[in-house]
């Protein structure tokens, strides 16, 4: 659940005053499809300037000389030709890529610009309702809700005129109604998005069933003595006293931080184990479980594999069983390839339709209930969304979210509370209880410091929000 790690992808930086711009290069020497690696391809692609885009995440790539590009890590890339001049692959620590096709994909393509030719101008964009597709999510007229046709206009003029760069789908729901609904780079409502780290709020949730259910005792539940492993290295008696919700608070005691270069633990290194599980579970003790809480993607490995063990099925079709099939999500209409070791290249994120990202909002929004029916009992859906612990100086609950976000209003700054589900590259689900409201994301900036969603939160829809409140009658 990881974001793509791959050197060529990352951000790619100028190379300094000799660097040659991408102006004076015939970007379309470039474009095509490359082995990445054996089966898996990647695609390059000429569209507001160039850009790599592997697993459908888009990555901007800049010049730094002739045929030469250099990566955020200081790896140069270079891209050979034939005596004819035709670019015939990549170059990357001394391994050839071959370009295996002049031609990318159409849904790459997509990925140049917001909307295609003759749907792209801001200025002809005009609110509509979104459809009713009679999937158990009512939908209505956003003038009824207390956002405006401004707000939804406001969203999607910015992101066309390229305010906010690669936001794929934006849904807004309040008062029990979705309001607006609006796709962009190729996406549409019947198209999966992955999740990437927000795959771990659905892991909590599954977590949170199997309790319901009896499978596991509660968020007291011991993880070892549930896990098949003979034995373990770096033995600490520590570890025995580890517990499901140390794991789902990031507070398990592993050194496990996907945010330090020399955690043993961090997401790279236990991403290439043959069993994620157990090379997590492998980690030395630094704290006592339960007293600092580190950003662990191994940890939910963890979790997803005592579900498995004590609701004895895969978690995929637990989650059919139990989740999604009573939110009335087929099981074609979602994909998780879900493995837990090196041979993993979806590092075991789901891939979910916007609305059905929805669905989960509304879910936990509503206590555990969909349509009146209890999927997930209440307590554990409270106790999901409150804090355990703190994470990168953040709030944080079962494998969610309790960030701030900034709002600058006439009176001043203010700061709003919510809940969140969030991914890599701007994969969000919003929950603002106070005003009864969700909002869904999916984008495509990963590996971005930050992303359009919680501006565009900050700076349109939540102050649409808080006027609307003000202005409201007071009771």
């Amino acid at each position: 659940m990881r974001p793509a790690t791959y050197a060529l992808l990352l951000l790619i930086l100028p190379g300094g005053a000799n660097a040659q711009t991408t102006s004076a290069l015939d970007l379309s020497d470039y474009v095509g499809t490359y082995v990445e690696s054996p089966g898996h391809n990647l695609e390059i692609v000429d569209g507001d300037g160039l850009f790599a885009v592997l697993d459908e995440g888009k990555y901007k790539l800049r010049a730094s000389g002739s045929d030469r590009f250099v990566t955020l890590s200081g790896q140069t890339v270079s891209f050979p030709r034939d005596a004819n001049g035709k670019v015939t692959g990549y170059e990357q620590d001394g391994q050839f890529h071959p370009c295996v096709s002049t031609a990318v994909t159409p849904e790459s393509a997509a990925l140049a610009k917001p909307r295609p030719k003759g749907q792209d101008s801001p200025l002809d964009y005009r609110y509509h309702s979104p459809a009713d597709l009679h999937d158990g999510i009512a939908v209505g007229d956003i003038a009824r809700s207390d956002l405006g046709a401004g707000t939804a206009e406001a969203i999607v003029r910015a992101i066309l005129d390229g305010t906010y760069k690669d936001v794929h789908s934006v849904l807004l729901y309040q008062h029990g109604k979705l309001v607006m609904e609006e796709y962009f780079y190729g996406y549409s409502v019947q198209r999966t998005h992955q999740l990437r780290s927000a795959t771990k709020s659905v892991v909590s949730a599954l977590a949170g069933i199997a309790v319901d259910q009896g499978a596991l005792s509660g968020a007291s539940q011991r993880v070892l003595p549930e896990m098949s492993y003979a034995s373990y290295a770096n033995p600490d008696s520590r570890k025995a006293g580890m517990t499901l919700e140390n794991f789902l608070s990031m507070s398990s005691g592993l050194d496990c931080n996907d945010h330090s270069s020399t955690s043993p633990g961090r997401e790279t290194v236990i991403d290439n184990a043959s069993d994620w599980v157990k090379a997590t579970l492998d980690l030395p003790m630094i704290n006592d479980p339960g007293t600092q809480a580190y950003y662990c993607s191994g940890g939910v490995s963890v979790v997803g594999r005592l579900v498995e063990n004590k609701a004895h099925m895969l978690l995929p079709e637990f989650a059919q069983a139990n989740l999604f099939g009573p939110l009335g999500i087929s099981r074609a209409d979602w994909v998780w390839n879900y493995d837990l070791t090196s041979a993993d290249k979806e590092y075991s994120q789901i891939h979910l339709r916007p609305r059905d990202m929805l669905k989960l909002g509304i879910l936990f929004a509503d206590d555990g209930r969909w349509h009146g029916h209890q999927v997930i009992a209440t307590s554990w859906v409270r106790a999901s969304l409150s804090e355990h612990s703190h994470v990168d100086n953040v709030s944080y609950g079962y494998f969610w979210w309790r960030p701030w976000l900034k709002v600058e209003m006439p009176g001043g700054s203010q700061y709003v509370d919510v809940v969140a589900a969030q991914g890599n590259g701007g994969q969000k689900i919003y929950l603002v209880p106070q005003y009864d409201f969700v909002a869904v994301f999916t984008a495509g900036g990963y590996n971005a410091e930050s992303t359009p969603p919680n501006t565009i939160m900050s700076k349109i829809i939540l102050p649409a929000l808080m006027v609307a409140r003000s202005a409201s009658p007071k009771k």
